[in-house]
């Protein structure tokens, strides 16, 4: 478990070169900047930013697949977290965020272009209007319900596509709640940066109600 902002860098610095650590140590202060411009994350979050947002965004690549080339799709994706970190220190991997507030499209769209982010696109509506096409991850944090959260996104996702659902301490009574095809999708494991949180891990295409 990571304690502290110390281990939480650490972490990051174990798993990046040195190109992608300067990438999210020069993202940091950018986003605190936002941050006083528009409510991005609490103003509390940001004294563990490594932990709260960083390390807690790059844990959930311990569960993907090595295989995976598809396309990353972050829901509700707010201040980049987990897609726009993702794509900061994976400047390969193509990823999607989605997110239809038009302050923060533009706030992702402006760090896109600051470190030539050419692998992430913001797609900057509703999900609901978001062409579909097929994807390899799939990932939200605080976008929505699990049952919700599958009905608006089911249709990007195939029978190889990875789900990756950071959901605090409610992911496994919200999975509790969901019909069994769906509860034997998915399985909670323990998150990295807080001892009270879970991850959603899921495999497969739900099937649509």
């Amino acid at each position: 478990m990571i304690e502290d902002e110390a281990q939480a860098r650490a972490y990051c610095a174990g798993r990046f070169d040195a190109a992608a650590m300067d990438r999210l140590e020069r993202f940091i202060p950018l986003l605190i900047a936002e941050n006083e411009q528009q409510n991005l994350v609490s103003k509390p979050s940001l004294e563990n930013v490594w932990t709260r947002h960083i390390a807690d965004s790059v844990q959930l690549l311990d569960y993907v697949p090595r295989e995976t080339t598809a396309p990353w799709l972050d829901l509700g994706t707010g201040a980049g977290f987990p897609g726009l970190v993702i794509a900061l220190v994976q400047p390969d991997r193509p990823v999607m965020l989605v997110e239809s507030r038009k302050r923060r499209i533009e706030w992702l769209e402006c760090v896109a272009r600051e470190f030539a982010l050419e692998n992430c696109q913001v797609l900057g509506s509703r999900l609901e209007t978001v062409e579909t096409f097929e994807t390899g991850i799939i990932t939200a944090r605080a976008f929505a319900p699990l049952g919700k959260l599958l009905e608006l996104s089911a249709r990007f996702s195939t029978r190889s596509t990875t789900w990756l659902l950071p959901k605090g301490r409610s992911g496994a009574i919200e999975l509790a709640e969901q019909p069994s095809a769906i509860r034997k999708m998915f399985h909670v494991e323990q998150s990295a940066t807080d001892s009270d949180a879970g991850i959603l891990v899921g495999k497969g295409r739900p099937a649509q109600r």
